[in-house]
């Protein structure tokens, strides 16, 4: 094989699309995804590429150094995409010190096994590459300005700065100061910290990305969008915190996994690229867009499903507005978005609406018990 690429948190939503990208790309690249199979992770998503010749499972934990460290060397990795992380922000109030073991210590353990491995080689770090991926939850807030007075930007022509300026007055840059405001932001703030400190002290050649919301196809339905489609077909209440304003960056998943390649291969050493399409919507016209989208698709009269529309109390530590500049990656390495927004949103309800097996065995649970006796731990 050309190759030996680890792929952490390969069967989550955005592992998943990585991995089917890369294994179907590169026949000539062994991939090995390593997943520990919590909930938010379902081999379901991978069964188209499961028989592929150039793919491997491995479940495992990332905070087992040991495992991690057996990992590498039984099949060679030159190359990491770290994907696995606990992601949910609500999860991470109930629960902080999940969120604190597996990015922080997780991370920390794939690094440490990652860099004796590679410093035990006669070439070293030569060739080798440690990828990690980031949210733009990392860098805190943006201040939301006039957000009564801001048109929805569904039906825009072109992925446009200019235009999004009107919610605010600035982007996160790569060079903007981390101010994490959740459990969860707090420890994916601390892994990236862990990432720089490898390559600036033991010359770990690493990268960073930090991403701005993902939405599309196996998303794990405790997430905004595939919930709402599967409420709105359900009859269910559809729970919006606060007023509706907080203001979301939204992106593709098969784009990002797009860029997480483009820049696995092209991009610099222990530089950081932050990944956005200038999409943002304020979360109550992002949901009135997915009741009519779910609605014409299943020959619903519009306006049928704005009922189940019930304001909640606000999630505590709510950041207002998250906003991505993509325009580095842009102008380095020539990426853009490939759909536009009204695109993806057809798309994505298309496939929660036409895979509802799936959606019932991941709400049921029953996923998890069908792979408990095919995987055990050892």
């Amino acid at each position: 094989m050309k190759r030996n690429l680890l792929i952490t948190g390969g069967a989550g939503f955005i592992g998943s699309h990585v991995v089917r990208l890369f294994v179907n790309k590169y026949p000539d690249y062994r991939i090995v995804n390593l997943d520990k199979l919590t909930y938010a992770g379902n081999l379901a998503n991978l069964k188209d590429v499961e028989d592929k010749p150039n793919y491997r499972f491995v479940k495992a934990d990332i905070c087992d150094f040991e495992k991690m460290r057996e990992v590498l060397r039984e099949h060679e990795i030159d190359g990491i995409i770290h994907l696995a992380a606990e992601s949910h922000v609500d999860r991470s109030i109930k629960d902080p010190f999940t969120f604190a073991r597996t990015n922080v210590l997780g991370t920390l353990s794939l690094l440490q096994a990652a860099r004796e491995y590679w410093e035990s080689l006669p070439e070293g770090y030569e060739g080798k590459r440690f990828y990690h991926i980031s949210t733009d939850e990392v860098y805190g807030a943006l201040e939301l300005t006039n957000p009564e007075g801001v048109e929805p930007p569904f039906s825009t022509t072109a992925s446009s700065k200019e235009h999004h300026l009107a919610y605010g007055k600035d982007f996160f840059y790569e060079d903007t100061k981390y101010n994490p405001h959740s459990p969860y932001s707090a420890s994916k703030a601390s892994s990236d910290h862990f990432v720089r400190a490898f390559h600036d002290t033991y010359g770990m050649p690493t990268i960073v990305t930090n991403c701005s919301n993902n939405y599309g196809p196996y998303q794990f339905p405790e997430k905004l969008i595939p919930l709402f489609i599967n409420n709105i077909r359900h009859g269910k209440p559809l729970p919006v915190y606060g007023k509706g304003e907080n203001v979301r960056d939204w992106l593709y998943v098969e784009d990002h996994a797009r860029t997480i390649d483009l820049i696995f291969h092209k991009g610099r050493v222990a530089d950081t690229y932050n990944i956005g399409g200038f999409n943002e919507w304020k979360n109550i016209d992002l949901i009135k867009v997915l009741i009519k989208t779910v609605d014409r698709q299943l020959g619903n009269p519009e306006g049928h499903s704005l009922g189940l529309i019930t304001y909640v109390t606000d999630r505590k530590g709510h950041d207002m507005r998250y906003a991505i500049d993509s325009t580095k990656l842009q102008k380095e390495l020539g990426w853009e978005p490939s759909l536009q927004f009204e695109e993806g949103i057809e798309k994505t309800v298309k496939w929660y609406l036409e895979n509802q097996e799936w959606m019932d065995h991941v709400t049921s649970g029953d996923y998890l018990r069908y792979y408990e006796d095919m995987y055990k731990e050892k």
